[in-house]
C-alpha cells in the first residue's frame, strides 16, 4: 500500500484570530501535512494576514461568500494528500501528533473516514468521537465536519457534499452515501482537537436549515418502502428536538421548506441500498459497533 499523506483544510470567514491559532497548530503537527485555507468572502484582513504570516500555507478565496460546505468540497478538490483533514477555522490540533495518529488509523482500505475525536471546549471536557478502545476498530453513523480526516478517494468517488443542503446534516447525508459506496466510518483514536465555539453564529438560520435538511436527507437516500415509515418519524424527532432546544417553531419551520424543497430536488433522488439503510440504522442505533460485529450482521462488508 502506497504511503499515505496528509492534507488539512480550513474554511474560513472573518476569524483572522481564531484562523491563525488554527494554522499555527497545523504547522506544529509532525506528519508535515499541506494546509490549504478556503477563504470565504472575508472582509476583514484575513487575506493579507494569512499571505504575510503564513507563505507556505496555500490560500484560496472567493470574493461572494458561498458557505463551508462549497469550500470544503473545493477544498478536497484542490488537495494532494490522500487523506483530507478537515478543521473548524476555530479550532486547534492541541497536540503534534493527532495527523499522524490519525493517518495510522486508515490502515484498512476499509476506512473512508475516521472521526478525529474532539472537545468542545467552552461548554464541557467531554472527548466526543472517541473509540472506546484502542483494540479493534470501532465503527459510527456519521462525523463531525469539523474535526474528521477522509480518504481523498472516497470523498470524491461519492460527489462530496451536497452543495444544495448548504449547512446542518450534510456530513449525514455525505455518510449514508459513502456508506453505499463500500467504505466504513470508524472512531478515532488520536489526541483530541479542541473546538471554541466562535460567537458568531447565526442560529436562527443554522436551526431552519436543520429541519430542512433533515426532510431532504431522508428524501436524497432513504430506499422505498422504508421512506414510509422513516420520514414522518424523522419530521416528528426533529420537531421535538427543536421544541427542546426552545426553537420549535423555527425548527418546524425548517421542515416545512424541506417538503418543498424536496419537490425542487425531486430528479436528486438517489436511494441508497436497503442494505446499506439498514447498516446505516443500525450504527446508530448501536454506535461504537465494532467492524467484526458489523460483517457478521452484513454481507456488504468486504473480508
Amino acid at each position: 500500500m502506497a504511503e499515505l499523506t496528509a492534507t488539512v483544510i480550513i474554511a474560513t470567514k472573518n476569524r483572522r484570530n481564531d484562523l491563525r491559532r488554527a494554522i499555527l497548530s497545523c504547522l506544529n503537527q509532525t506528519a508535515a501535512p499541506e494546509v490549504l485555507i478556503l477563504d470565504d468572502g472575508s472582509t476583514d484582513d484575513t487575506p493579507e494576514m494569512v499571505r504575510r504570516d503564513f507563505p507556505t500555507v496555500r490560500y484560496h478565496r472567493d470574493e461572494v461568500s458561498r458557505g463551508a460546505t462549497v469550500q470544503r468540497n473545493r477544498g478536497v478538490r484542490l488537495a494532494s494528500g490522500t487523506i483530507v483533514f478537515s478543521i473548524d477555522d476555530d479550532a486547534e490540533f492541541v497536540s503534534p501528533h493527532t495527523v499522524a495518529q490519525t493517518l495510522a488509523e486508515f490502515e484498512s482500505p476499509l476506512i473512508g473516514v475516521v472521526a478525529v475525536p474532539l472537545i468542545n471546549v467552552k461548554t464541557s471536557d467531554r472527548v466526543l468521537q472517541r473509540a472506546p478502545s484502542r483494540d479493534g476498530i470501532f465503527l459510527l453513523d456519521t462525523f463531525w465536519g469539523g474535526s474528521c480526516a477522509m480518504r481523498r478517494e472516497a470523498f470524491l468517488r461519492v460527489g462530496g457534499y451536497r452543495e444544495y443542503l448548504r449547512m446542518q446534516y450534510e456530513e449525514e447525508d455525505l455518510s449514508i452515501r459513502i456508506l453505499d459506496a463500500g467504505y466504513l466510518i470508524r472512531l478515532g483514536n488520536a489526541d483530541p482537537v479542541h473546538h471554541y465555539e466562535s460567537p458568531v453564529r447565526e442560529n436562527r438560520q443554522r436551526d431552519i436549515f436543520g429541519g430542512r435538511n433533515k426532510v431532504l436527507m431522508s428524501w436524497y437516500n432513504v430506499p422505498m418502502p422504508d421512506l414510509l415509515i422513516h420520514l414522518p418519524g424523522t419530521c416528528a424527532r426533529t420537531i421535538a428536538f427543536g421544541i427542546k432546544q426552545g426553537h420549535g417553531l423555527r425548527w418546524a419551520q425548517g421542515v416545512a421548506k424541506g417538503f418543498a424543497a424536496c419537490i425542487a430536488q425531486f430528479g436528486e433522488r438517489r436511494p441508497v441500498k436497503r442494505e446499506t439503510y439498514r447498516l446505516f440504522r443500525r450504527l446508530r442505533s448501536s454506535p461504537a459497533t465494532t467492524l467484526d460485529r458489523a460483517r457478521q450482521e452484513f454481507s456488504l462488508i468486504a473480508p
